[in-house]
């Protein structure tokens, strides 16, 4: 007997949409819209929130063209290697390696895809690498929480077997269902867990950030501290883990856990480096011109990327820069 608060899983019309258009017939994957969506809402708020503090208007799209393409290639490479038998083996169609409409895409990949994406549009905008990071962070936790309801539609992303009222209603022709089980056995509904605990998680770092005014990559290092707690214990309970394992923990674990030990680290260093406000979200040299427009203070917050001499500079002169603000305006 099905409990009568279980979540039942979506009809398998839901993954895809039919669009009939001069003529034509399309069949577009409604996890894929579902990955757009998040994508879009993390790059309004981003631009906003990059904007605000002295960006360019609109150069979070030079961010979005290298973070994207890498994100999603680093996301699906991660999956596969991780879930090998997934698709390495005899009569296996090798392309479906690129079918990431199917689902299967695994977040610490895109974080790395992404990560060397937004690097390289770093380097090209002169914009800090960190800066970036400080404004997308809100913004990516919201559209992961998002691009779990592409999970739902999928049936994946779901935990080991439990009696509780909400579990999660998998039929059992669902290749990750367990062999042995019986039909209406109800599953942990990983990927509700993991939409509540990034929606707590933005509305938390939101906090913080105003009432530390975190900047220089501290508002990142946050997002990587609140997902890889989150993420380590959602990744042990899972039906499907990583094929691969250390100590008897699956990679992804470790993977979560190393996410979270980054954003100590980062957080620590940061603090110590950039004790004081941030006054520019560029690089010294590379800054964009918008008149002589002051940016408030509190706004501006260019993130580290740890490597520029002159880094250190900006937080000795900054009481000098008000205190010349102060005499010429006087």
């Amino acid at each position: 007997m099905i409990a009568p608060l279980s979540i039942p899983s979506p009809p398998p019309s839901w993954q895809s949409i039919p669009i009939d258009l001069f003529g034509l017939h399309w069949d577009i994957k409604t996890y894929a819209l579902i990955i757009l969506v998040g994508i879009i809402v993390a790059t309004l708020w981003t631009s906003r929130r990059l904007t605000k503090r002295g960006g360019e208007p609109g150069v979070v799209i030079d961010f979005l063209i290298w973070a994207v393409v890498l994100g999603l290639l680093g996301a699906r490479l991660y999956h596969v290697f991780t879930h090998p038998d997934d698709y390495f083996y005899p009569g296996a169609n090798p392309w479906r390696i690129f079918f990431i409409w199917e689902g299967g895409n695994a977040i610490f990949g895109s974080l790395i895809g992404g990560g060397i994406g937004a690097w390289i549009a770093s380097r090209q905008t002169g914009v800090r690498f960190l800066s970036f990071a400080d404004a997308l962070a809100p913004g990516l936790l919201l559209a992961q929480a998002i691009g779990r309801l592409g999970n739902y539609v999928n049936h994946e992303l779901y935990g080991l077997p439990t009696d509780l009222p909400w579990g999660l209603q998998i039929e059992s022709t669902n290749t990750a269902f367990p062999t042995g089980l019986p039909d209406g056995t109800l599953f942990q509904p990983l990927f509700l867990y993991e939409i509540i605990w990034n929606v707590v998680g933005v509305l938390v770092l939101i906090a913080l950030e105003k009432r530390f005014q975190w900047r220089w990559g501290k508002m990142f290092a946050g997002y990587l501290m609140w997902y890889g707690l989150g993420r380590s214990y959602l990744e042990s309970i899972r039906i499907d883990p990583s094929e691969y394992s250390f100590l008897g923990i699956p990679f992804n674990v470790w993977a979560a856990i190393l996410a979270f030990v980054l954003g100590i680290v980062l957080f620590i260093v940061q603090s110590r480096r950039h004790p004081g406000l941030e006054l520019s979200v560029y690089r010294p040299g590379r800054e964009w011109k918008k008149g002589d427009a002051a940016v408030d203070s509190f706004d501006t917050d260019p993130d580290d990327e740890g490597n520029d001499e002159d880094d250190a500079s900006n937080d000795s002169g900054s009481a000098e820069a008000k205190a010349a603000a102060t005499s010429s305006a006087g």
